[in-house]
C-alpha cells in the first residue's frame, strides 16, 4: 500500500485510519459498508441510523465521536450535485451548517468545493467516482473519493490562473489541511482524500 502527497505532512501527527485505504466501518471493493449497504445507497457508520438525526452537539468546533458517512455511485447519474447533496446533508447533521458566522459559512462551502473537485476530476480523469466517503472527527472533515482510475492527480504546475481547466487540484491543495493518494497492491484504482479542518 502506498501514500503519496504532494507535500510534508508537518506536525499533524499520524495518519487517520481512513488513511490504511480501510475506512472504519467500511469493506473497500465490496461495493458495501460492513453493515452490508448495497451499492447505490448511502451508509451512516458510527451515527445515529436516520442521518436526519442530528450528531453528538458540539458543531464544527465542538467535540462528538468520529462519524463517518458512505455513498455508493454506483449506476448513478449526476455524481457531482449528488455528492454535493449528500455532503450537505452530512454537514447539516454534525453542525457545520446551518453556519452562525461567516467563518463558519466559509469553512462549509470549502468542504463543498472540495467535494466537486474531487469527484470532478474523477469523473474526467478515472473513468467516473466509485465511491464517496466522509468522516467527521472532532474540528476535521475527511473527504474520500474512490475511482478505478491509474493516474496520479497533481495540481498543474505552473497553475496559470487565466485558463481554463486544469484547476481542481490546485484547489484541493490551496483548501486543505493535507491531500493524499491511497493505493492498495492487488486492489483496481485509488483513494484521493482531502482534510479541511472547522474555524476555530
Amino acid at each position: 500500500m502506498s501514500t503519496t502527497r504532494p507535500y510534508p505532512p508537518g506536525d499533524r501527527g499520524p495518519e487517520p485510519s481512513g488513511a490504511s485505504g480501510v475506512s472504519e466501518g467500511g469493506v473497500p471493493g465490496t461495493g458495501e459498508s460492513e453493515g452490508g449497504v448495497p451499492a447505490g445507497q448511502a451508509a451512516v457508520i458510527g451515527a445515529p441510523a436516520s442521518p436526519s438525526v442530528s450528531a453528538p452537539a458540539g458543531g464544527p468546533a465542538g467535540g462528538g465521536g468520529r462519524q463517518v458517512r458512505r455513498l455508493s455511485f454506483a449506476d448513478q447519474s449526476g455524481v457531482v450535485p449528488l455528492a454535493r447533496d449528500f455532503t450537505r446533508q452530512a454537514l447539516h447533521a454534525w453542525g457545520w451548517l446551518p453556519s452562525a458566522t461567516a467563518d463558519q459559512r466559509a469553512a462549509a462551502e470549502d468542504v463543498l468545493l472540495v467535494v466537486s473537485e474531487l469527484v470532478t476530476n474523477a469523473c474526467l480523469h478515472a473513468e467516473g467516482p466509485d465511491e464517496l466517503w466522509i468522516t467527521c472527527e472532532k474540528k476535521v472533515i475527511r473527504l474520500e473519493v474512490s475511482d478505478r482510475g491509474t493516474g496520479q492527480p497533481a495540481p498543474r504546475t505552473p497553475h496559470r490562473a487565466g485558463r481554463p481547466g486544469g484547476h481542481g487540484m490546485f484547489i484541493v491543495q490551496r483548501l486543505c489541511l493535507d491531500w493524499g493518494v491511497v493505493r492498495t497492491p492487488g486492489v483496481a484504482g485509488k483513494r484521493v482524500w482531502a482534510e479541511l479542518g472547522a474555524p476555530a
